[in-house]
């Protein structure tokens, strides 16, 4: 099959900048039919479409072929992988997530806030007694890892190799076709899972008023969670987080250091840092893509995709579509008004649960780091994490 373009991730320069093959790809072949086996929507209303649709997120839906293979490689004896919520249909997708729902009420994300003044102020106190230092290392990180620790009541926790394990693991939620990736994959996995038994254990033992508690106490209707649920779950919660939320600081400062206007207009306007993470979110999306499968033909524009297909839809493209956003799609504008309309936390009944507290943490940060630090500049150049799906900087060496 020859089509216009092909999506390609290799490119020179993606990993940096994706965005102007993302534009390719709206322009040429919006529904775009990939020779690995799987599709790829890039226009707004199509992925919003897609989000909404009901369609299933569950593996074993898929037709047979390299995605499907894919699948079947990251399933062995034991995968916490696909017992989340994120990866399962209604009915258990409902039942798992009003178990977890009540710690992310408003009022428990309110109750935060102090909180997260205190870690954002104790991180900012880092960077100005630095001089030159990684806002990843010293913010964007610590920040969300130590935020979702409380909530969860988890103990110490050896938070380097668990951050090298979730980055690993999080390779799942892209197309993989090297073999030696998927091994280390499901390696990550099985390490992970046996840290999330340790936890688990020593909070049976050591129960209190948090989220891990209540989901080891959780009881609906006579039905509770499984061991492996539970596994599957902290698990979720652990990586969802803080990798998204670490990749919105970390993306957000790095659009906001390189338009100094925009950097300045926050600090004489700090009331619009609510504005500034939702345009953040569309500018440079901490989640590229999510995926659906079909289950019965499904028609996009003009092409009709059959049952049993891998459907993504990229986030990151949907949110710089022109069509929706105007001319100005491509530009940094923290007083964009319609800015919360972007997609990068998903949308349907699979919009992200934590999507509240990840502002919240995101408003703070920024709100606090642009009073504090009025001349802030990037002090050298930016890495980023090479990721296709949850891809953000993995370093920003910034002076004060």
């Amino acid at each position: 099959m020859t089509e216009a373009v092909v999506f390609n991730p290799l490119l020179p320069g993606f990993d940096a900048d994706p965005y102007p093959h993302y534009r390719e790809m709206r322009e040429l072949d919006p529904v775009h039919s990939h020779p690995l086996g799987f599709w790829f929507l890039t226009r707004y209303d199509d992925v919003t479409q897609l989000l909404r649709s009901g369609l299933s997120v569950e593996d074993h839906n898929l037709a047979d072929g390299p995605i499907s293979d894919q699948y079947r490689a990251f399933v062995g004896e034991r995968n916490a992988v696909t017992l989340s919520m994120l990866d399962r249909d209604p009915p258990d997708h409902t039942r798992l997530r009003k178990l977890v729902m009540k710690a992310f009420t408003y009022r428990a994300i309110a109750a935060l806030e102090p909180m997260v003044e205190g870690l954002v102020d104790r991180a900012l106190d880092r960077i100005s007694d630095g001089g030159q230092v990684d806002l990843v290392e010293e913010l964007a990180f610590p920040l969300p890892f130590a935020v979702i620790s409380s909530m969860l009541g988890t103990p110490p926790t050896d938070h380097v190799r668990l951050r090298e394990l979730t980055g690993t693991l999080v390779r799942s939620l892209e197309v993989v076709t090297d073999p030696e990736m998927i091994k280390a994959i499901v390696d990550a996995e099985v390490q992970l899972a046996a840290m999330a038994d340790e936890i688990i254990a020593w909070k049976r033992a050591n129960p209190a008023d948090d989220l891990l508690t209540a989901l080891i106490q959780a009881e609906e209707d006579g039905d509770k969670l499984t061991d492996e649920e539970l596994v599957a779950q902290v698990l979720l919660l652990y990586v969802a987080g803080h990798e998204t939320t670490v990749n919105l600081i970390a993306n957000g400062a790095v659009a906001l250091l390189r338009h100094p206007d925009q950097y300045a207009a926050l600090h004489a306007r700090p009331e619009l840092a609510g504005d500034a993470v939702e345009e953040f979110l569309r500018y440079d999306s901490p989640v590229q893509q999510t995926r659906r499968i079909t289950t019965e033909p499904y028609v996009v524009r003009d092409k009709e995709i059959p049952p049993g297909q891998f459907v993504i839809a990229c986030l990151g493209a949907a949110n710089r579509d022109p069509d929706f956003w105007g001319p100005d799609a491509d530009e940094l504008r923290i007083d964009r008004p319609n800015a919360n309309r972007n997609l990068s936390f998903g949308g349907g009944p699979h919009h992200c649960l934590g999507s509240a507290l990840a502002r919240l943490e995101g408003k703070i940060a920024f709100q606090r780091m642009v009073a504090r630090f009025p001349s802030l500049s990037l002090a050298d150049d930016v890495t980023w994490n090479g990721r296709l799906n949850l891809r953000g900087a993995a370093s920003v060496p910034v002076s004060a």
